[in-house]
């Protein structure tokens, strides 16, 4: 596997609770917490999508 260039999300906190993003030259994506580096999410930008709007439905769906 290529070396991923892993970019952290503007939302993080500083210190090691921290998501951060990679793009695999497939146009992949990876997702870890940098507290866990060693486990990634591989996921296709659909499923980023399908992702999101579910974490932002369980948000909406506790408030």
């Amino acid at each position: 596997m290529p070396t991923l260039h892993w970019q952290k999300s503007s939302y993080s906190s500083e210190g090691n609770n921290c998501l951060e993003l990679a793009t695999t030259p497939d146009g992949g994506l990876r997702l870890r917490e940098s507290d866990d580096p060693a486990t990634t999410l591989a996921l296709h930008p659909p499923g980023l999508r399908s992702l999101l709007a579910a974490v932002r439905q369980e948000i909406s769906s506790r408030s």
